[in-house]
């Protein structure tokens, strides 16, 4: 059997080497201890290949492929001992939060349970799961300083000089989605007070108590904004950049205190947030009442109102099952080597990297594709 077009060879080998090359750094960037792994793969894959032409060298390189996609879904298993451990979890009341609350307090992790209504069922259904007396709700609404405070004395008395251990910047607000140029400014606002300002003061109240642990900051930020523009997701996706962007930073700040920060960034999951939107009407309303009169009949009544059912369809297609993500947070949380980045769910990490690879008229051109999957356009747009 002859060996492959010499052409056609080197082509398919930088392609691929080019690939695992920018995989691997970017592993090696996000990922302690992953080091070694990512180079014996690179070694495999590129020096393969030059040692040994044709079939052989083609064997090598689907082996070095192999190594790297390993690579890529290993990490440490090895976790911290868990007994005496408090971590506080913001927006328990669902979702993330409320399954990541009860999840640590079963391990025998002390946990605070952050809910926005204590008087809700979320939160009488963690405290009857918290009968071992290691799973606290308290009623904290992270938008609220009040409340901020009450909840910080309470943990600081509770935790006494052992400190805080971890702080999950779970809770967050999505709302409704739309076009930029439409969604109302309430929106934008309550994105930012809710999913950034919001974590930001809970890092400064209750860094203290985290440096006397050496303690974790779990931020939760997501794929939408904090690295890939989805369309119609500038509010949300722009809070949770910034997010991302403060977690960058003060992961620095904060290495030579002993105070480890990761970001768990998420595909789409099926949480409340993405599921119990209210009132469509209102929102609608509201949309109507804050454009103008040009954007009003530029974008038209009909396509503002198929976005209820764009955004229905969007969340449909979200995975209900949260245990990737809780997987990711505990080892953020409680691993002797825990990763800067954690991208759990479908294509949360190749997103980004495609992302950054391809050149912008490409990826734009793919992203818009992708979300379109609802035939209303603007009225503007519509070929007469």
């Amino acid at each position: 059997m002859e060996s492959p077009d010499g052409g056609f060879w080197c082509s398919i080998y930088t392609v691929t080497i080019g690939v695992c090359v920018c995989a691997l750094m970017w592993k090696a960037k996000n990922c302690h201890g992953s080091g070694r792994s990512s180079a014996v793969a690179l070694v495999v894959a590129l020096g393969g290949p030059l040692v040994f032409p044709g079939y052989l060298g083609l064997l090598f390189l689907c082996c070095g492929v192999w190594l790297t996609c390993r690579t890529l879904r290993t990490r440490d298993a090895k976790l911290l001992p868990m007994h005496g451990k408090a971590v506080v979890v913001t927006g328990c009341d669902s979702g993330f939060g409320h399954a990541l609350a009860a999840h640590l307090s079963n391990m025998g992790v002390k946990v605070f349970a952050g809910v926005l209504d204590e008087n809700a069922a979320g939160a009488q259904n963690l405290r009857e799961q918290g009968c071992n007396k290691e799973l606290h709700v308290l009623q904290l609404d992270v938008t609220d300083r009040l409340q901020i405070e009450q909840a910080h004395r309470y943990i600081r008395t509770a935790v006494g000089e052992a400190g805080l251990w971890g702080l999950v910047n779970n809770a967050g607000f999505l709302g409704w989605v739309a076009d930029g140029e439409i969604q109302p400014m309430s929106t934008y606002r309550q994105c930012i007070d809710v999913n950034f300002l919001a974590a930001v003061e809970m890092c400064q109240v209750f860094l203290p108590l985290l440096r006397r642990s050496r303690g974790r900051i779990v931020n939760v930020c997501s794929m939408g904004g904090s690295e890939v523009p989805l369309p119609r997701y500038s509010a949300y996706g722009a809070s949770k950049a910034a997010l991302n962007h403060f977690s960058k930073v003060i992961r620095m700040e904060l290495a030579d205190w002993g105070v480890k920060v990761a970001v768990i960034q998420p595909a789409g999951f099926r949480t409340n947030m993405v599921s119990d939107k209210g009132d469509w009407s209102q929102f609608q309303q509201e949309i109507l009442n804050g454009i103008s009169p040009e954007a009003r009949e530029d974008y038209g009544e009909a396509y503002i109102s198929s976005l209820q059912g764009w955004f229905t369809k969007m969340a449909d297609q979200c995975s209900a099952d949260l245990n990737p993500v809780l997987n990711d947070m505990c080892h953020a949380l409680l691993s002797a080597s825990p990763n800067h980045l954690y991208t759990p769910g479908q294509a949360a990490w190749l997103f980004p990297f495609l992302y950054r690879l391809c050149p912008t008229v490409v990826s734009d051109s793919f992203l818009t594709r992708l979300f379109n999957i609802y035939d209303s356009r603007p009225a503007g747009l519509v070929t007469k």
